[in-house]
C-alpha cells in the first residue's frame, strides 16, 4: 500500500523535470494525477507514464499566465478525476539577467507564471478542499527565494512570494484541515542548471555544494510526496529545502 492511496493530485508544470518526477513518484505511491503544462506533447507523455503505474491520469494544456485558463483547468481536473486532494504549484521558469537587463515584459511574465498562476490555481481548488475539510498544498519555491542570488532578482522575488503565500495560507486554511507547505530546491539536474550551464560550469557549481553534487529531480519529489502524505499531517506553514547544504537558513 502506498502513502497516497486513492488521493488525487493536481501538479502544474508536470510535463518534464521536477514536475514529471513528482507526478510519477506520487502515482507510484497510489495517487491519481492531473497534469497541467504548456507543452501538450510533454504533458501527454507524463500522463502515459502515470497510467503505466496503474493510476488514472488527466492532462491539460495551459499557460499559467492566463488566469482564466488556469481557473478552468483546475476546475476541469476536479470534474474529470472527482476532486483535488493535493495541489502542487510547480510550474515556473528561470531567466538569468541583471537588474538593468530585465525588461518590463520579462518581469510581468515571471510574476504571472510563478505568483499569479499559483495564487489563482490555489483559489480554484480551495472551496472544494474546505468542503471536504481536507487538502494538501505544496508550493515549489527555491533557495534563491530564501537567500537571494547575484542575478535574476525577478525570479528570486517570485519564489520569495511563494514562501509568503505558504505562511499566510497555512494560517488561513488550517481551520479546514488544509495543510500548506513549500519545498525550496537547491541545484537540480533539470531545468536551468542543465539548459543554461555547460558541463564544466555545472561541475564547478556542484563543487561548491557541501555534498558536492546537484540532485536528481526525484530527490525533490521525495519531499513533495512526504508533505502530501498523512505522515505530514502535523506539518503546515513550513519550508523544506533539499539543497545538499548549499543554503542553510533559519533554526
Amino acid at each position: 500500500m502506498g502513502t497516497l492511496d486513492n488521493k488525487i493530485a493536481l501538479i502544474t508544470g508536470a510535463g518534464d523535470g521536477m514536475g514529471r518526477a513528482h507526478a510519477v513518484l506520487m502515482a507510484r505511491r497510489g495517487a491519481d494525477i492531473a497534469i497541467a503544462d504548456i507543452n501538450e506533447e510533454m504533458a501527454r507523455e507524463t500522463a502515459e507514464m502515470v497510467r503505466a503505474t496503474g493510476r488514472r491520469a488527466h492532462y491539460a494544456v495551459v499557460d499559467m499566465a492566463d488566469t482564466e485558463a488556469v481557473i478552468e483547468m483546475a476546475r476541469e481536473a476536479g470534474r474529470m478525476l472527482g476532486r483535488i486532494d493535493i495541489l502542487v504549484n510547480n510550474a515556473g521558469f528561470g531567466q538569468r539577467a541583471l537588474i538593468e537587463e530585465i525588461r518590463e515584459e520579462d518581469f510581468d511574465r515571471m510574476m504571472a507564471v510563478h505568483v499569479r498562476g499559483s495564487f489563482f490555481c490555489t483559489q480554484a481548488v480551495v472551496p472544494a478542499m474546505k468542503e471536504a475539510r481536507y487538502g494538501k498544498i505544496i508550493n515549489i519555491s527555491s533557495i534563491w527565494g530564501m537567500a537571494g542570488a547575484p542575478v535574476a532578482s525577478h525570479y528570486c522575488g517570485a519564489k520569495a512570494a511563494l514562501l509568503g503565500f505558504t505562511k499566510a495560507w497555512a494560517k488561513e486554511l488550517a481551520p479546514w484541515n488544509i495543510h500548506v507547505n513549500a519545498v525550496a530546491p537547491g541545484g537540480v539536474r533539470s531545468g536551468g542548471p542543465t539548459k543554461l550551464d555547460n558541463s564544466d560550469v555545472l561541475k564547478a557549481k556542484e563543487e561548491k555544494v557541501p555534498l558536492k553534487r546537484y540532485c536528481e529531480p526525484v530527490e525533490i519529489s521525495y519531499a513533495v510526496a512526504y508533505l502530501a502524505s498523512p505522515e505530514a499531517d502535523f506539518v503546515t506553514g513550513q519550508v523544506i529545502s533539499p539543497n545538499g547544504g548549499e543554503t542553510i537558513v533559519g533554526y
